[in-house]
């Protein structure tokens, strides 16, 4: 620490020098003209004999991210968004601004012009002929400028990781082209895109503990939404047939390399349709995601040297798995399903946390988690759930204790939740009173009761199916990451100490 505050005392005196000669440290507009990675595009092919009678000229704008200084001259890389590129300056070339030259640290942002040429070692290289300074770097990048290598420093401070890992700027490009391609691919079916409120007055549309704050002119406590489900379901019934929104949601539960509070859900709805519409639908545009991020339906999964040699095969049609068939194929009796108590004595055998208070729906959760869904790694719906657990899914005619609901899992991880929407509002009412009730035992993670939904419901709501995909641990199975705090740019942390 203390060697970094003489480096920051350094750059401040050559800051201040700056400014003793008239310069401005922090920039004026720069009119930049040329990429780096198009000029490599552009030259890069050209031999040194074909290029430098051409006298190209280029003007570049970026961070300094090397610099050898040899004096009179030295060499130095700028990277800009695009990738970077060597320049060259010499003091007898610059045509001004000398004082910059001479104050020039790692970190800083330059803009310069001169000619393209080859060095002796062939590099492709801008020549110097006049240098602005943009920004003064006051701060040195860490480890010698070879990297940031620590995990919660790189979270903490992405601005740093972003600058000092290429490969993580053109990770969260990826993620920014999935997105992109996410709304494509709803906008050419016929989809609306709309946008919900984030703050909620009653929580709904998912099972989770809600965050919550006050609005002060109103005088109510508010929740930040753990899901858009009720409002896109009123849009539903308002008329829309088809309709998505991506945005964020809140869900107050705690952080792990799976789950961050805060984070990014594309949820869709359409008329007319039920769940088996939408796992065919489902079918078709997780492939054409992984087709158009990788531009192949296989994707390494796991130890990131390679080693463990699993790859996710992508390619439909996907197992599809009742929940109590995909837990009897890992040894679980079906006798679990229909008795509360058999289910919480194999749960206690097994090592799955439940008390006497946890209802029979959530054992049945629980032991679903520790047995099964550690063994889905090849995508594959699991359906059928018992109603307890899907409070606003349509129930199976022919068995109504289970809805008509799935689950995609691919890598061990819960990926996608879908179902067929119920739209009797007596059968909503009395699930969501159930809910309320729920709470008041103790569940934080029960609903509410809302009236203006099953007001809204009253009025009619066509049959219709929906669906919530989880953008982030889409895209860490898309790029084979580990950690969700590697696909967000700012994860929630714990405060520096």
């Amino acid at each position: 620490m203390e060697e970094t505050n003489e480096l920051i005392q350094e750059r401040i005196k050559k800051l201040n020098k700056l400014k003793d000669a008239g310069i401005e440290p922090y920039g004026i507009p720069f009119a930049v003209k040329d990429k780096a990675q198009d000029i490599t595009d552009k030259f890069g092919g050209l031999s040194k004999e074909d290029l430098e009678p051409r006298g190209e000229q280029c003007t570049i704008a970026g961070r300094m991210i090397s610099f050898r200084d040899f004096g009179k001259t030295a060499f130095a890389h700028i990277q800009d968004a695009t990738g970077k590129i060597q320049v060259y300056f010499s003091k007898d070339i610059i045509t001004g601004n000398q004082d910059v030259f001479k104050n020039l640290d790692i970190g800083d942002i330059i803009g310069v012009s001169g000619k393209l040429f080859r060095t002796k070692t062939n590099e492709l290289t801008i020549q110097v002929t006049n240098i602005t300074m943009l920004c003064k770097s006051l701060r040195p990048l860490p480890e010698k400028w070879h990297g940031l290598k620590d995990i919660e420093t790189r979270c903490r401070q992405r601005y740093v990781d972003l600058i000092v890992n290429p490969h993580v700027r053109d990770l969260f490009s990826k993620r920014s082209r999935l997105i992109k391609a996410i709304r494509n691919y709803f906008d050419d079916r016929g989809f609306i895109e709309v946008e919900t409120p984030m703050m909620h007055l009653i929580p709904g549309g998912a099972t989770a503990r809600p965050f919550k704050t006050h609005h002060n002119a109103l005088g109510l406590d508010l929740y930040l939404r753990i899901a858009p489900e009720i409002y896109l379901k009123k849009l539903l019934v308002g008329g829309y047939e088809k309709v998505y929104e991506i945005n964020k949601n809140f869900r107050n539960e705690g952080i792990s390399s799976k789950h961050n509070p805060e984070f990014t859900m594309v949820e869709f709805y359409v008329a007319y349709e039920d769940y088996n519409y939408l796992m065919n639908f489902t079918e078709e545009l997780i492939p054409f995601l992984c087709k158009e991020i990788n531009g192949s339906l296989s994707v390494p999964f796991g130890d990131s040297e390679g080693d463990s040699g699993v790859v996710i095969d992508f390619t439909p049609p996907w197992p599809r798995l009742s929940m109590i068939d995909s837990m009897a194929r890992e040894g679980v009796d079906p006798v679990v399903f229909k008795d509360v108590e058999e289910a919480r004595q194999f749960a206690l055998d097994n090592r799955i946390d439940v008390d006497r208070k946890t209802t029979h729906g959530k054992i049945l959760d629980e032991i679903f988690k520790k047995k099964v869904e550690p063994k889905l790694i090849q995508p594959a719906f699991i359906t059928d759930y018992p109603v307890e657990l899907s409070p606003l899914a349509k129930r199976r005619k022919d068995k109504p204790e289970l809805v008509e609901r799935f689950e995609l899992f691919i890598g061990g991880r819960e990926v996608a939740n879908a179902f067929s929407e119920l739209n009797d509002p007596a059968d909503q009412r009395e699930r969501l009173l159930e809910q309320v009730d729920a709470r008041q035992q103790g569940d934080e993670e029960a609903g509410f009761m809302d009236e203006d939904f099953v007001r809204a419901l009253e009025y009619g709501m066509p049959p219709a199916a929906g669906e919530g995909i989880g953008i982030d641990r889409l895209f860490m199975l898309l790029t084979n990451t580990s950690s969700i705090r590697d696909v967000i740019l700012f994860p929630q942390l714990k405060p520096e100490q």
